[in-house]
């Protein structure tokens, strides 16, 4: 086994309303398909950083995370620059984890964020 180091990797979910349930609901999805996908879980995270569209504000991303387990890594909620004509509702995250050296981060987008990177076959 090769020793650890050190990776970053990004996902993203669309939410279909500003409620807090549907937040919630979509932070949770993006979180276990990143955990699956990746396999890691929240003793590998060094931290998360989460980021919101500005239409919404019903809850933060982070409260999802921590009742995954999340709740001994740092997490920061913040929003999204908000560019004209970009995709509105949408949760986006970026995680830094320890994973063997010769793992590969997939990416993971999710509902109508798949949109924002087809470049990323695997992360689909």
């Amino acid at each position: 086994m090769a020793s650890p180091r050190l990776f970053a990797l990004r996902g993203a979910s669309s939410v279909d309303v500003n409620e807090a349930d549907a937040i919630l609901g979509a932070t949770s999805w993006l979180m276990r398909e990143i955990m699956k996908r990746n396999q890691i879980g929240p003793d590998d995270v060094v931290s998360c950083i989460f980021t919101l569209t500005g239409d919404l504000d019903a809850e933060f991303p982070a409260v999802a995370a921590r009742q995954l387990g999340f709740d001994k890594v740092p997490l920061l909620c913040a929003k999204e620059v908000e560019v004209p004509g970009s995709m509105p509702r949408v949760i986006r995250v970026l995680i830094h984890y320890y994973a063997d050296a010769t793992h590969e981060s997939k990416h993971v987008y999710l509902g109508e964020a798949r949109a924002l990177r087809m470049d990323l076959e695997a992360a689909q």
